[in-house]
């Protein structure tokens, strides 16, 4: 089937760090990664956004997101939840939901705040709500991964997590290790469900 989907929204830049590493993992088990973010939201109503981003990864598109045989799907935490870019995306999709695009996927979440009580997990977990939705199979991080034990920065058992204080963009060891073991684990179910 198709590629498997690395999704993100990144203001600062410590999201999209993730993105890549959890790339990695998934490429490291030989399935084919793609990078896609989503245009800023508009604050004023004037304001539209450009259709090619003029930096950085490009924007996801319908096709990306029915083709891809799993989904990685990442946003900096605002409040406790995703960013209004990314809820805006998946506020477009109810077409993708009610042709059942999504069902029987494999999907993981990952974030990034300034702080290390800053809302991270339940950002993770509210993330998951629209992918149950369309009724992908949600993919945690297993407590086999030693990294998600030892971590004094990011990293949960919904999901990978980086703290950057101060805009520190920079990813711990730990948060390295955790995205690649996330990377690794969604692109083997995707092996184990038949869709690569």
């Amino acid at each position: 089937m198709g590629p498997v989907l690395v999704l993100y929204y990144s203001l600062h830049g410590g999201t999209q760090n993730l993105a890549k590493k959890i790339a990695q993992g998934i490429q490291m088990q030989g399935l084919e990664a793609i990078l896609r973010t989503v245009p800023k939201v508009s604050t004023g109503f004037d304001q539209v956004q450009p259709k090619v981003p003029a930096s950085g990864d490009p924007y996801v598109s319908v096709e990306d997101l029915t083709r891809c045989s799993a989904l990685a799907l990442g946003s900096p935490t605002r409040f406790g939840n995703m960013s209004s870019a990314m809820k805006y995306f998946w506020d477009s999709t109810a077409t993708q939901w009610i042709a059942g695009d999504l069902i029987g996927k494999p999907a993981c979440v990952f974030t990034s705040s300034s702080s290390l009580h800053g809302g991270q997990e339940s950002t993770l977990l509210t993330m998951m709500i629209p992918l149950l939705h369309h009724g992908m199979v949600i993919s945690g991080i297993p407590y086999s991964i030693p990294e998600l034990q030892s971590t004094r920065t990011g990293g949960s058992p919904y999901g990978v997590s980086h703290v950057s204080y101060e805009q520190q963009t920079n990813l711990s060891e730990d948060e390295k290790a955790l995205c690649i073991a996330q990377g690794i684990h969604l692109a083997n179910l995707a092996k184990k469900l038949g869709l690569s």
